[in-house]
């Protein structure tokens, strides 16, 4: 009876063992599953976009055949191409309504990231800018629109005065920075404002974008563009 008390636990310890696995062997890689993979980071909202997102390779392949410019044609050539997994995610997070892009260039601004974005298989306007802020925040300089918040604005009111068709043409380019109180900074990106795409520009859409001293996001305003 004695011997018999003495197995039961040893019988229960090898059982518990068997049930939560082995270990990996030393040289192994463990299962995919038990680390969040770079596009899981994408879906959870999780990745922080730095030089790591950068890929300028060739697409070619996906000019032309049945996957011609889809998601999957650029996941795959990106992949082939000696992409990083961060690039092929930054990739997957842009590509949305049916618009492909990848991030081609990274730089730092007074603490800020900008990065560089292509669309390779626009018609027009190739090429655009995101400023990413400290907590990761992006923030596209070449969405801006006319609509109403901004038609009020002073001095679009004014540039509209002569030209009240003209409409912001994107790439917005980068009209300099400023300092602000605290230890903050204020960027400036400017937009060309034209009543056509082949329209010579009637003016200049200047919006400022500011960030705190930790480099967060707090706001954009327009500001006058000053020659």
């Amino acid at each position: 009876m004695r011997r018999s008390r003495l197995l039961l636990p040893a019988l229960g310890l090898a059982l518990l063992t068997a049930c939560q696995g082995r270990s990996p062997e030393p040289g192994k890689e463990p299962p995919a599953g038990d680390a969040p993979s770079a596009e899981k980071a994408a879906a959870d909202g999780k990745l922080r976009w730095s030089e790591a997102v950068v890929w300028d390779g060739d697409l070619n392949a996906c000019r032309q055949g049945e996957n011609a410019a889809t998601r999957e044609c650029l996941r795959d050539a990106m992949r082939a191409g000696g992409a990083s997994a961060d690039a092929i995610t930054a990739a997957e997070q842009l590509s949305t309504g049916g618009e492909l892009a990848y991030v081609t260039a990274w730089h730092e601004n007074g603490g800020l990231g900008v990065a560089t974005v292509e669309y390779p298989f626009r018609a027009n306007t190739n090429e655009g800018t995101r400023l990413v802020d400290a907590s990761g925040k992006r923030i596209d300089v070449d969405a801006v629109q006319l609509d109403d918040t901004l038609r009020a604005d002073p001095t679009v009111q004014e540039l509209l005065k002569t030209n009240p068709q003209a409409t912001p043409f994107a790439p917005a380019q980068s009209a300099g920075a400023t300092p602000l109180e605290n230890g903050g900074i204020r960027v400036m990106y400017r937009t060309p404002l034209r009543d056509c795409h082949a329209c010579p520009d009637v003016g200049q859409l200047q919006i400022a974008y500011d960030f705190d001293a930790k480099r967060n996001f707090i706001g954009q305003q327009v500001v006058p563009a000053t020659p």
